[in-house]
Order: structure tokens, then sequence, then C-alpha cells
């Protein structure tokens, strides 16, 4: 089995509004990239989304440790288990993440500066460019 590194970014023009996933998979040195419009949602919903997203291909293509690495540190410590999911919008998207997450060995989330988190946040604006032009 492989081990996987996973660069996600989730992003809402608004605030809520008019959102895009990005997520950077990276398996044997082999980049992947994913990108989509998830219509209106706000920042934290769309950075969960892009970590679904991410989680899903990484099983797909093989993946059994996952390293993520997320430019939002809400989200990282939710996911961490070091704060508590207050937001019920939050709380079923932790949930998905959570049973993803069993077809895993292991899954470490990682909190990174958006400059080290360039392509992820460059696939989000495209998606959400690409949307709503």
């Amino acid at each position: 089995m492989a081990k996987a590194t996973l660069h996600t970014d989730g992003g809402a023009r608004g605030n809520p509004g008019p959102a895009g996933i990005g997520a950077v998979l990276q398996i044997d040195g082999k980049k992947e990239f994913y990108k989509k419009f998830i219509g209106h949602a706000s920042n934290n919903q769309a950075e969960y989304q892009a970590v679904i997203l991410g989680l899903e291909m990484a099983k797909e293509k093989g993946a059994d440790e996952v390293d993520v690495f997320l430019d939002s540190e809400l989200v990282q410590q939710q996911l961490s288990g070091n704060y508590k999911v207050k937001n019920q919008d939050l709380a079923s998207l932790f949930v998905k993440v959570w049973n993803l997450e069993q077809g895993f060995k292991k899954v470490k989330y990682t909190h990174v500066y958006r400059a080290d988190n360039k392509e992820a946040d460059k696939l989000v604006n495209q998606a959400i460019d690409e949307a709503t032009k």
C-alpha cells in the first residue's frame, strides 16, 4: 500500500458565497490535481468538502496512510480532535470525514500557512472563476 500527501483548500467569495475546493494528491512522487465548484457555501464548509474530496481520491488511488495539509486552522484542529464541532452544517461534514478515515490505517492533519498551500489555493480560485464567468 501507499502513503499519500494531500494538500487541500476551500474558499468562498463573500463567505458564504460562490465556493470552490481544491486538492493536490501526491503518491509515489506523482501529483494529481482536483478542483470542483460546490455552489453556495461558507469557507469552513468548503474546507471540509476539500478534505472529503481529497480523501476519496486517496482511497481510490490505493493509499492506506494520508498526511493532510490544510490552511484552515479551525478545520485542522477539529479533525485532529482538539476543538469541538459546534456548527451543525460542519458537524455533518465532520462525520463524513470521520467515516472516510476508517478506510485508512492512518490520517494525520497538519496546519500550514496559505503560502505553503499555493497549488490547492490556485485550484479553488480556478473552480470559482470557471463557474462564475
